[in-house]
């Protein structure tokens, strides 16, 4: 039996027990943790209640003593409502206290307001024209607008005649924000009358109406006054949060048309279990390692001492150096014997690149972060493109030179084909430091995605199904194979992050026509046959307000420090770039799709002429002036296009360009390169030709560059002829370069 079985065993032996006990114990915990909090809520729904009937009956002995004051016992209007307005200073808990007379019209108030006002309307009123008792009503003053629990006494003569009705408003925001703070605002307090109005509103963000509207024929109007009333009623609103509510029993609350609530979040309520879980993960975790350790301890002393002790003297000798250290045969059978001869052949192949290793660590020392590994690799690339450049054109020449000898013609061939994978070599180190110029090509992109499929799957994860749909016989279109994997992969990334808890992810591919009716993201009718790629996920969806800025530059609703808001922008650069266009269908909770469409080629591609071919060139006559700093490149460059037919003149630097155009002699074209010493790069050096030379036409050429090249305006759209090149592509893009109309 092999170690790691042993190990393996031991460890599931030793927690099935605690695990076992470690999980009835949660789900026991938890099950209490949310029936105390349960428990609680109704508690203090009730408790509120019953501190609002002490409130009452305070309210009413105050009546019964007001009923008696003498200074009630007049008709002197201003009287009464300076003898109430002391009063009322004495319980600011009340927002007015006043007098009604038999016929419903108010007499004196201790707000003063001298107002006349009819309340025969009022339900206490009516009640109280028949009643010996405090009657109460909750509604909102028409002194004050304020939600009020009205508690009115009617005071009668020994004769048992109505003189008038003595009524206090009871000011409820205030009494609910009393027991807000007093139960930490940890819970919500809802006050609401017999038909759904809101009285006192909870303070929290997620409840959304205010007071005075009204929620009735809600699920919770109706847990809230149904005679039978069930314990607890959980109410969701529309972005998902669940919101557990518990009404108070007091019958005199409830007949009296007033209903209090206190809600909290289904989350806060199992907070203290998912707690109490934590903790239990943390005890078992380390009490696995606990026994992890114990069991390797107890393995590698009994069993596997002698064989540890050989591997701890290899690592010893090879972490002093020493790769000529070995662990001779014999070895153990298993994981041991497997670990000696993967040392073993570790310490082989480091003595083999102990030189390689040694270089590229000096390199690596310097470039600690991934922005100076990018510089480093396109440093690179450019030389090496440099070098590509003399390498292919030099072997155009053998070819051409030598196509009367078969063999020799051969080599030249396999020689430019070799600089040509070198190329492609080149352009791979660019895409990781992502300073890659944009080369389309004409492809398949149903071949394309199956090449890149294993990329595409392996950020995805297990808890992810991934599915492609990609038709038969799609058209060929003309895109940057590199940009259009970093696109796809960007989106795949995207749906990955709203898909947390598992989904679906569809890629799709196939060729449509679009009409005047098939608009893009910005609303733009672009006709016309496309290949169409699509990235369907079934994760959170979007809201149309944030669908309509997901593509805008540093737009994001990830959290800060876990997105730059540049993913979905650069994909709609890239396919605006490529001819195409984008489009986007999201709601919330029902996933989102992406569209990408590519234009279908008008003709199919050109096969390139192989080396064996003769290579049909467009020569012209014109002056051009090469700047190029690499001596090969520039030798190189002269001599084609001597070749073509043209006049020209170089210069190694930017100053010695400037310096030949302030001579006088006709100059058609620059052709510079982009990066070059000195301080001046090939874009300064075009603005500043241009000035000494109005309409001079102007073409780049780099193997590597740090930034996009930012041609002057006068030029127009900047053309650049990426190292390494053939003759036909320098012909070509000169000739190109030399048709465009001056500004």
């Amino acid at each position: 039996m092999s170690l790691r079985t042993r190990l393996l065993i031991l460890v599931i032996a030793a927690m099935l027990v605690p695990a076992s006990l470690v999980g009835l114990r949660f789900v026991q915990n938890r099950s209490s943790e949310v029936n105390a909090a349960l428990a609680n809520l109704s508690a203090s729904a009730d408790d509120i209640a019953s501190d609002l009937g002490g409130k009452i009956q305070g309210t009413a002995q105050l009546h019964y003593g007001l009923a008696r004051a003498r200074d009630l016992d007049t008709r002197d209007k201003a009287a009464c409502s300076a003898f109430l307005s002391d009063v009322r200073e004495e319980y600011p808990q009340f927002t007015g206290i006043l007098t009604i007379d038999p016929d419903g019209s108010l007499f004196c108030d201790s707000l003063r307001t001298n107002r006349t006002l009819d309340l025969r309307d009022r339900a206490y009123f009516k009640q109280a024209l028949v009643s010996r008792n405090v009657v109460v009503e909750p509604v909102f003053g028409r002194l004050t607008g304020i939600s009020v629990l009205q508690i009115a006494y009617p005071v009668r003569s020994e004769a048992g005649a109505l003189k008038l009705v003595l009524l206090a408003s009871f000011n409820l925001r205030k009494f609910a924000e009393y027991h807000h703070k007093r139960l930490l605002a940890e819970k919500d307090i809802l006050l609401i009358d017999g038909k759904g109005t809101v009285l006192v509103a909870p303070s929290g963000a997620d409840w959304t109406a205010p007071v005075g509207a009204s929620i009735a024929g809600s699920d919770l109007l109706g847990f809230a006054t149904a005679p039978d009333q069930k314990a607890f009623q959980e109410v969701t609103d529309r972005d998902g949060r669940t919101q557990v509510w518990a009404v108070a029993h007091s019958p005199s609350i409830r007949d009296a048309g007033l209903y209090i609530l206190v809600g909290r979040s289904k989350d806060g309520l199992v907070a203290a279990a998912n707690r109490r879980l934590y903790e239990d993960m943390a005890i078992l975790a380390v009490a696995l390692l606990l026994l992890l350790l114990a069991g390797v301890w107890i393995l590698a002393t009994v069993s596997v001492g002698r064989q540890v002790g050989r591997l701890a003297n290899m690592a010893k000798r090879l972490g002093l150096g020493d790769l000529n250290a070995r662990i001779p045969p014999p070895h153990p059978r298993g994981e041991l014997g497997g670990l000696m001869t993967l040392l073993n052949d570790t310490a082989e192949s480091l003595e083999q690149q102990r030189a390689a290793i040694a270089d590229l660590n000096q390199k690596l020392s310097q470039s600690q972060k991934m922005e100076a590994m990018g510089q480093l690799t396109g440093g690179v690339a450019h030389d090496f493109n440099n070098l590509l450049t003399v390498i292919l054109g030099n072997s155009e020449h053998l070819a051409d030179r030598l196509a009367g000898n078969k063999e020799l013609h051969r080599i030249a061939g396999d020689i430019a084909t070799a600089a040509e994978r070198g190329s492609d070599l080149t352009r791979s180190l660019l895409a990781f430091a992502r300073k890659q110029p944009l080369r389309p090509r004409d492809i398949d992109i149903g071949e394309k995605i199956k090449e890149v499929e294993h990329l595409l799957r392996r950020p995805l994860g297990e808890h992810i199904e991934c599915t492609f749909a990609l038709a038969p016989d799609l058209w060929l279109i003309s895109v940057d194979p590199g940009q259009l994997t970093t696109a796809l992969l960007n989106l795949v990334l995207n749906a990955r992050d709203v898909m947390q808890l598992g989904g679906r992810l569809t890629i799709e591919a196939r060729n449509v026509s679009l009409g005047e009716s098939d608009l893009d993201i910005n609303g733009e009718p672009r006709p016309g046959d496309y290949v169409m790629v699509a990235v369907i996920d079934t994760g959170s969806g979007m809201t149309a307000e944030v669908a309509s800025r997901a593509f805008e530059p540093f737009f994001t609703t990830k959290e800060v420090g876990k997105g730059t808001g540049l993913g979905l922008s650069m994909v709609y650069g890239f396919v605006r770039q490529s001819g195409g266009l984008v489009q986007m269908q999201s709601a919330p909770r029902q996933g989102s799709t992406v569209r990408l469409f590519f234009p279908r080629l008008a003709t199919p591609p050109n096969e390139d002429a192989s080396p064996a071919e003769g290579i049909v060139t467009r020569e012209g006559s014109e002056t051009i002036l090469v700047v190029e700093d690499n001596d090969m490149v520039r030798t190189y460059v002269e001599s084609e296009l001597k070749t073509l037919g043209y006049r020209v003149i170089t210069a190694a630097s930017g100053p010695a360009a400037l310096d030949l155009l302030r001579q006088s002699g006709d100059i058609d074209l620059l052709f510079t390169d982009v990066v070059m010493p000195g301080g001046m790069f090939g874009p300064e050096l075009a603005r500043q030709a241009i000035q000494l030379r109005p309409g001079l036409k102007v073409l780049f050429t780099s193997g590597y560059s740090q930034n996009p090249v930012s041609a002057p305006d006068a030029i127009g759209d900047a053309r650049i002829l990426t190292k390494p090149f053939r003759r036909r592509d320098l012909a070509a893009m000169l000739r190109s370069a030399l048709s465009t109309p001056s500004r």
